[in-house]
């Protein structure tokens, strides 16, 4: 397995730093926060992505994408990271259409992947029940009815709800997990603006669900759901990885302008060394979350290292994060400066799907521990 990015993959890396950087960028992202959007999201940069055909780049051929796989797709939401990009993006591509190419029926499959490649539909993905992630938490909330299944839940953190169209409702009946597609008419959302000004909501069902709205069961309880989740977080690894890397840059740009006693403090002998620890944590994270991207398209088991590269990358980021505040001083606490909106992204995005703890038990586990 390579960890070196071929000449194509640095293409691409380069195409969505530079699309963003210019149209999605941290001003970008300032603004949305101090003037928010009623979707939630700027709806002419989601078309500007869909167009880019970002939307279908881990979607195969035979539904509407490019096929070019979960590679490609982490090097353009670790773009995302570093710009601080607002967009459905991890709710859509990363969550919900990799949710329906696991454990979707085909004619799912054929219906919602190749809207999602285009850019057609936002679609969400609701799982958790608690306050945290916990899939041991999920409560039996499916009754079957004369063929039919009645859904009763309450899910949290639904990213971008007020602005989907369906939802991947994962929930539990008297065998086991259960999933749906759920119409957004048949929801009603609750919509709460996050600690780092993304959109989020409780969403609550109380319906009478058909035969078509039912997925797989079979390959959901089967590895489908645990696959699924952990190639969503890989990708939410690959964003703290942007995440992380962009706080540390602007960081080490302050220490070599910022000047005390008549010197920059990038000169201080204590910051350099905490520069330089953090900077070689920073390059195993990436080779970290580039095996794991690897991993998934080479259909290897990902139970460890998608575990491994979470719990790691949360752990990272919040080092990177907070050393970034610290070596800022007073100011890194005020809005004057972004490196503020770098901590607050970073904590809601390991939180998502399972935090450091949550994932050092698994990664743990698995290794008989």
């Amino acid at each position: 397995m390579s960890l070196v990015l071929n000449e194509e993959e640095i293409m691409l890396r380069d195409s969505a730093a530079g699309f963003l950087a210019e149209h999605a960028n941290v001003d970008a992202f300032r603004k949305h926060r101090d003037n928010p959007p009623p979707a939630g999201f700027d709806s002419a940069l989601w078309s500007s992505i869909a167009e880019m055909g970002w939307c279908g780049i881990a979607i195969d051929e035979a539904h509407g994408g490019l096929g070019y796989g979960y590679t490609g797709l982490g090097l353009i939401i670790e773009q995302m990271g570093r710009n601080l990009t607002v967009s459905p993006f991890n709710s859509t591509v990363l969550m919900a259409a990799t949710a329906i190419a696991q454990f979707g029926t085909a004619d799912q499959k054929a219906a919602w992947l190749p809207k999602i490649a285009s850019g057609e539909v936002v679609v969400s993905f609701a799982i958790q029940e608690g306050g945290i992630f916990d899939l041991d938490a999920l409560q039996q909330s499916v009754r079957e009815n004369a063929g039919q299944a009645r859904l009763t839940v309450q899910k949290r953190q639904v990213l971008d709800a007020i602005a989907a169209d369906a939802f991947v409702v994962v929930a539990k009946d008297a065998q086991g997990f259960q999933a749906f597609l759920v119409g957004s008419n048949q929801v009603s959302v609750q919509d709460q603006s996050m600690v780092d000004a993304r959109s989020s909501a409780t969403v609550t069902i109380d319906a009478t669900l058909n035969a078509e709205q039912r997925m797989d069961a079979e390959a959901l309880n089967q590895g489908g759901l645990e696959r699924a989740l952990d190639i969503m977080n890989i990708g939410l690894a690959a964003e703290l990885l942007g995440v992380s890397a962009e706080a540390f840059e602007r960081t080490v740009g302050y220490l070599r302008e910022r000047k005390q006693f008549g010197k920059v403090i990038g000169s201080f002998q204590g910051l350099q060394h905490r520069a330089a620890d953090l900077f070689a944590e920073l390059e195993l994270c990436k080779s970290i979350v580039l095996q794991g991207l690897r991993a998934i398209d080479a259909g290897d088991d990902l139970s460890v290292i998608a575990s491994g590269a979470k719990a790691k990358l949360a752990q990272i980021s919040q080092r990177a994060t907070n050393e970034g505040i610290q070596m800022h001083g007073g100011i890194g606490m005020t809005d004057e400066y972004d490196i503020g909106f770098f901590i607050k992204r970073a904590r809601v995005a390991e939180h998502t799907l399972g935090d450091f703890h949550y994932h050092l038990d698994r990664f743990a586990a698995q290794g008989g521990y």
